[in-house]
């Protein structure tokens, strides 16, 4: 035995003494993740459908008012809460019943928001304290409905924190939320559960909004 050890010991004597051959520097300047042979807004919707997220894309305002009414009224939802302004001027033009009050949150069946911007790398998007719908709208509600523009997307999570950064300057949100799929666990007995803490459905209406000037962008 203390011959094998001193054999193994020796080697690494040896190993220690001798000029390690260089190594290879890195390429910082290369991504460090691969993009896939598709364009953004495919990357996003494949993305975001893998993470189990209903996308539905809607070529302008029109059809989104169309989209929107239909999947609320094939859900039957009732309970339906908008708190940004310029959402509530879309709904309305589409005669779609929603409620704009913080009232009755435990009964609520869906809320519908913007996001700051959405990432093609994960299929997530952005959101924030600052924006009118508030922290709750995105928690409370069993189905989250996002509405979203193509000119929100943006590569990775980096690009995301940037736009972030951008719009509010040395005023951040004192909430950043990056959302990937509903809200799940699997922390009991490694059974996954959906809805733990937050949505158990996510819904994005995506709108290609390359046709859209800047004064419809967010209205009617």
């Amino acid at each position: 035995m203390s011959n094998a050890r001193e054999v193994i010991l020796d080697r690494i004597s040896k190993a220690l003494d001798s000029p390690s051959a260089p190594q290879p520097q890195p390429d910082y300047s290369k991504p460090i993740y691969a993009r896939p042979d598709l364009d953004a807004v495919t990357e996003f919707a494949d993305n975001f459908a893998s993470r189990k997220g209903i996308l539905i894309p809607c070529a302008n305002h029109d059809q989104l008012r169309i989209a929107i009414g239909q999947f609320l009224e094939e859900r039957q939802y009732k309970h339906v809460k908008v708190w940004e302004p310029d959402l509530a001027v879309i709904l309305t033009a589409g005669n779609i019943p929603f409620d704009h009050t913080d009232n009755d949150l435990a009964a609520v069946e869906a809320g519908i928001t913007f996001c700051e911007c959405i990432i093609g790398r994960t299929g997530s998007f952005i959101t924030t304290s600052k924006q009118l719908c508030g922290r709750r709208l995105t928690i409370y509600p069993p189905t989250h409905i996002v509405v979203a523009y193509t000119s929100q997307l943006v590569d990775d999570i980096g690009d995301g924190l940037a736009v972030v950064t951008q719009r509010y300057g040395d005023k951040l949100p004192s909430m950043i939320g990056l959302v990937t799929g509903a809200s799940r666990t699997a922390d009991i007995e490694k059974t996954l559960v959906l809805g733990a803490h937050g949505p158990k459905e996510l819904v994005m209406f995506l709108v290609d909004d390359s046709g859209l000037t800047s004064a419809d962008h967010h209205g009617a």
